[in-house]
């Protein structure tokens, strides 16, 4: 079977089915990604011919402010398609078409190979009400605000239009798109590997010349990027009234200052240094520990030696991360937000708060501080439900590669 990825930041969400395919001899695998993006990446596969656009030209300020993502969309759609004609020239000609939509390249597919199969991967459909946008009363939402969202998913119209099967990784993200397209997305996620992503009780890093090992009064806290979305500001501003409870509790922050979502700060500024500016001389930063963007092995350590850990988020796109926390068998404390509550039942696999709730968020994680072997059974309910519904060698790569037409998903082992 000839297949063709289409994802500006390759793998992105296809890493373990495009290389699940390229194992397959009987398989020609081809990847698109923006050049940019693919530079000095490790190869994921050598059966995986990898291949880099360039979009020519970018939208102009004389543009409509609600076309320039638009526009800038349509020419990245464009070099995508100077990409498969050249394939096409060469004689691959996919039968099926695995692409991401939200940045424009899954625009023309259908158009250059209208005889293949397209399925395209729905992440998130942008709401004026009940998502992301107006969520946070310190980032309220004008009408601009209201009416620009709603182009910003004209893409994804196209892309939804065009396809013949969507995949969405969660309920609450398929429940975001129109009605009248819903029928056309199946919910599968990408998969967590939990033979990798597992406890260890021997976990242990150093930081700063001291040894923090599994067992240690550790509060652990996972993002891309430290910015409100994930709730950075609620956790910042917890700690002040969680070190008064809890005075010899360490912090691990993992994450970059860059903004990967909502709005950016002027040039220099960072969601980082505003809030913990706020609150700096009521924290002991001393038992803070900035890690900045991790490796993913130093990554699972911190998951694994952590005593509680804290994800936070706006009706959004649902991390990773925290399915990897619970699949490490972390007590997992998270905002009783939409995209969280379809995983997390409050006391069973994990602990909810309120998403703007400074205080209760201190109060909680002290609390399983104080009493950790009290919610030993949560611990071990969060890593059962990610095995049972999100396991990636039993659970969403089989239905990944059934839905892509692959004959040797029943020999996955």
């Amino acid at each position: 079977m000839n297949i063709l990825f289409i994802h500006q930041n390759f793998p992105g969400q296809f890493r373990h089915v495009a290389r699940a395919l390229a194992e397959d001899s009987h398989n020609q695998v081809v990847a698109i990604g923006e050049m940019r993006n693919l530079k000095d990446r490790p190869q994921l596969h050598p059966n995986i011919r990898v291949l880099g656009y360039e979009p020519h030209g970018h939208s102009h300020k004389e543009t409509h402010h609600y076309l320039r993502d638009y526009e800038n969309q349509i020419r990245r759609g464009q070099a995508v398609v100077r990409l498969l004609l050249k394939l096409k020239q060469e004689g691959f000609n996919p039968e099926v078409v695995v692409a991401h939509p939200a940045w424009g390249e899954g625009l023309f597919l259908k158009d250059v190979f209208p005889a293949a199969r397209h399925i395209q991967y729905f992440e998130y459909y942008y709401r004026s009400v009940g998502g992301d946008v107006g969520f946070d009363p310190e980032f309220p939402a004008a009408l601009d605000d209201k009416l620009r969202v709603r182009i910003k998913n004209s893409t994804q119209i196209q892309s939804l239009v065009a396809c013949d099967q969507g995949i969405s990784p969660t309920n609450w993200q398929k429940s975001c798109y129109p009605k009248e397209f819903q029928s056309k997305i199946q919910v599968i996620h990408e998969g967590i590997d939990t033979d990798l992503v597992r406890p260890d009780p021997g976990a242990w890093i150093e930081i700063a010349g001291k040894r923090l090992k599994a067992g240690d009064e550790i509060v652990t806290y996972v993002a891309r990027n430290l910015e409100p979305y994930r709730g950075f500001h609620t956790f910042i501003r917890a700690l002040p009234k969680l070190q008064a409870l809890r005075p010899n509790a360490r912090v691990l922050i993992v994450g970059g200052d860059d903004v990967s979502y909502g709005k950016r700060l002027p040039e220099g500024q960072t969601y980082r240094q505003m809030y913990c500016d706020a609150v700096k001389d009521e924290v002991d930063w001393n038992k803070v520990h900035f890690l900045g963007r991790l490796p993913y092995a130093d990554y699972l350590r911190v998951l694994q030696l952590s005593a509680v850990h804290v994800y936070l988020t706006y009706p959004f796109v649902l991390s990773w991360s925290m399915l990897e926390a619970m699949a490490a068998g972390c007590l997992v404390v998270a905002s009783a937000t939409a995209p969280v509550e379809e995983v997390i039942e409050d006391g069973k696999n994990g602990l909810l708060v309120d998403f703007f709730g400074v205080e209760p968020l201190a109060e909680r994680l002290a609390e399983v501080l104080a009493q950790p072997e009290r919610y030993n059974a949560v611990r071990d309910a969060a890593r059962r439900s990610i095995v049972r519904n999100y396991d990636l060698k039993t659970q969403c790569l089989p239905r990944l590669l059934t839905l892509l037409g692959d004959q040797s998903s029943d020999s996955i082992d």
